[in-house]
């Protein structure tokens, strides 16, 4: 790895500064390989497609994905001061933020040659030097480490209408292409949600029955069961916190293409439910993730793929008490962010990581039945919105120069991808 990782193009990413890459960040979609057969921006390539190489894609995935040291936890909650703010579900940080610490998603990619997972979701930090390039390539290996190849060949989601929109079906997905998709579990997001209510002094509501949670009232004796929030805020605030956990994983692979010299950008423009594998068409299989319907939803609703990502609610768990014992496990358990013996960026980790309240057996039932009731008032859960939810993703390709110096003014692309080529290949 050290002889790829100290080639020219990688020398030249490491130079480019965030102001270059936040004021050069375009949306540049033709690529090697690319046409658009009409209209004022008519162009074929005079070039065959061209595959990222497996450093570039590394380096892409990474920046979208990527485990990059230690979380640095929420340190003080005024409700249970002295005692550390437990919120987070991971111990390691990534290249983007998630509410909370909470962490739930995991980073899939397709080229040509596959599909494939990364789970860097619960990883211990990559430690390295502080050189650049030594963390680059920590960060690389060890990302290469925790990747798994799921299918061959390329993702198959068709470049038409109703699976990709109209105005993405000439260059989502190509032949040549890198897709990367983020995808969140939103069920165990909703469920962490409970459980910061809890912490918090709330509990739910069910404003779309108008009533109290059956039976809440036993908890009175830890939790004020007038104080609530609705089942529908608390879905919606979970889906926008996912929203912007797997949108600026994107948007770190945005600047990463900058620096490396690549074209692409993040859209939203391919079908969610068909890419997940809830399309209703075998033909267009997706990433085969398991999904139910029913005549109460207005959608399919995925819960996971066996053995890569499962949803934290049946039929992953048998019930909802069982999975929020997984939410706990993952939180206090060995290698999570509140076991003493996980290590941390701390000069006495074990003194940090054991100052947190482990959640009591009380705790745990209240969040059980809030959980569980939802289950089985709605037939899923969350009771409102997918349990597995992916929104934003990002291409990366080898951009065509040719079509911008037809089309736009000196200035349309970088140097970085002017010397994109003769640097990397």
């Amino acid at each position: 790895m050290s002889e790829n990782v100290t080639s020219a193009g990688l020398r030249d990413a490491l130079s480019v500064g965030l102001i270059e890459a936040l004021l050069g960040r375009r949306s540049r979609r033709f690529f090697m390989g690319a046409e658009i057969p009409d209209g004022v921006f008519a162009f074929k390539s005079r070039h065959d497609p061209v595959p990222l190489g497996e450093l570039e894609k590394l380096c892409v995935v990474a920046a979208c994905g990527g485990n990059t040291g230690w979380h640095n936890m929420i340190y003080r909650g005024q409700r249970y001061a002295p005692h550390l703010s437990n919120y987070a579900a991971a111990a390691g940080g990534r290249t983007f933020p998630s509410a909370a610490g909470f962490h739930t998603s995991k980073t899939f990619f397709t080229d040509d040659e596959g599909v494939y997972v990364l789970d860097a979701r619960d990883a211990p930090a990559v430690e390295a030097d502080e050189e650049d390039a030594t963390r680059l390539e920590a960060v690389v290996t060890h990302l290469k480490s925790r990747v798994r190849k799921l299918q061959d060949g390329r993702l198959r989601v068709p470049h038409e209408v109703p699976y990709t929109e109209p105005h993405n079906t000439w260059v989502a997905n190509h032949p040549g292409t890198l897709l990367v998709i983020p995808i969140a579990d939103l069920a165990q997001h909703v469920l962490l949600n409970i459980c910061y209510m809890l912490q918090n002094g709330l509990v739910l509501y069910d404003d779309l029955n108008r009533r109290a949670v059956p039976g809440i009232e036993q908890f009175a004796d830890i939790v004020g069961v007038n104080n609530v929030w609705p089942i529908t805020f608390v879905d919606q605030v979970s889906l926008s916190e996912t929203s912007v956990e797997l949108g600026t994983s994107c948007y770190a692979g945005t600047l990463m293409l900058q620096a490396m010299g690549l074209g692409g950008w993040m859209f939203n423009g391919i079908d969610l439910f068909a890419l997940l594998g809830a399309s209703g068409d075998p033909q267009v299989p997706g990433l085969g993730f398991r999904y139910d319907t029913d005549d109460r939803w207005p959608y399919p609703n995925p819960t996971g793929l066996e053995g890569v990502m499962e949803g934290f609610c049946p039929p992953h768990y048998p019930d909802m008490r069982s999975a929020v014992e997984a939410v706990c496990q993952r939180k206090f358990g060995p290698g999570g962010p509140f076991h003493p013996d996980t290590p941390g960026p701390w000069k006495d980790s074990r003194r940090v990581r054991s100052a947190a309240q482990v959640h009591s057996e009380r705790f745990r039932q209240c969040v059980a039945h809030q959980a569980q009731y939802i289950f089985e008032t709605f037939g899923k859960f969350p009771a409102t919105v997918p349990s597995i939810f992916t929104m934003m993703y990002l291409q990366a390709h080898h951009l065509d120069p040719d079509f911008y110096d037809e089309f736009y003014r000196p200035g349309a692309y970088l140097q970085t991808h002017a010397a994109h080529m003769d640097r990397w290949h």
